[in-house]
């Protein structure tokens, strides 16, 4: 199994449009962040989590010319937008593709998307098959994935483990019965917006205290916005056994 970071960024990307700090005008390509997605491959195909708005561009970066599946974390614009450009996917497949995600977010979705389930299909719109995600492990592409539920302010947030490999994003609480099925996995990726207290994200601190709590051998930071610092600058100052993500990296598990 090999995961790809396909965007390591926050709702608004790293650079930030009009903003001239140091992060956003960095020469390191390790501070130039699309929003945040991953890509899990397998010899069986394909996952990407998440269809970000840079989703057609990250495709295109990492060569994709396949995709089984799509999981679906939550409907913030960020994590959705792009969802229109699996049509190319769905012209080259002949085939629809399967989203899974929560009846949330799967409402969402039709109300964002409504042409794509209108009663009168226009030629060339994306051909999607919703899947409903709950709290259920499943099967996708030969992977267990078991769901993990968190909390983005008040809003529900799924994250996904893949064997000894788990992925949260936009959380700043888990319970305890969630961590339980994270606890074991060898990797752990979680959202680090900045060091600042902010409402709906774990800070740096949180995150790495996430990471020991849970005895992770290896954890990865994304979600990071341009408020936490250069990559260079904080990679430096994280412990042994966890490092900022970042655009591109890729993982063999």
């Amino acid at each position: 199994m090999k995961v790809t970071f396909l965007g390591t960024g926050t709702s608004q990307g790293v650079p930030v449009i009009a903003c001239g700090c140091e992060v956003c005008t960095s020469a390191d390509p390790r501070d130039k962040r699309l929003r945040s997605s991953i890509m899990v491959s397998s010899p069986a195909g394909n996952i990407v989590v998440d269809t970000t708005p840079d989703f057609r561009y990250q495709m295109l970066r990492e060569k994709v010319q396949h995709l089984e599946a799509v999981l679906i974390t939550h409907s913030h614009k960020d994590h959705i937008a792009g969802m229109d450009d699996i049509r190319a996917f769905n012209y080259f497949q002949q085939s629809p593709i399967d989203i899974y995600a929560t009846d949330f977010s799967q409402n969402v979705i039709m109300r964002e998307f409504a042409y794509a389930f209108a009663d009168y299909k226009y030629p060339g719109i994306p051909e999607i098959n919703l899947k409903m995600l709950d709290d259920e492990p499943f099967e996708v592409n030969g992977l267990t994935v078991t769901p993990i539920q968190v909390m983005h302010y008040k809003m529900p947030v799924t994250g996904f483990r893949f064997h000894d490999f788990t992925y949260i994003t936009d959380a700043n609480f888990i319970a305890p019965e969630e961590k339980d099925k994270i606890r074991g996995s060898k990797i752990l990726v979680v959202n680090a917006l900045r060091k600042e207290k902010h409402i709906s994200h774990f800070t740096l601190d949180e995150a790495i205290a996430l990471g020991k709590e849970l005895d992770i051998p290896q954890v990865y930071f994304t979600h990071i916005s341009h408020q936490l610092g250069k990559h260079a600058d904080v990679s430096r100052e994280l412990p042994d056994g966890m490092a900022l993500a970042y655009d591109g990296l890729k993982l063999d598990i």
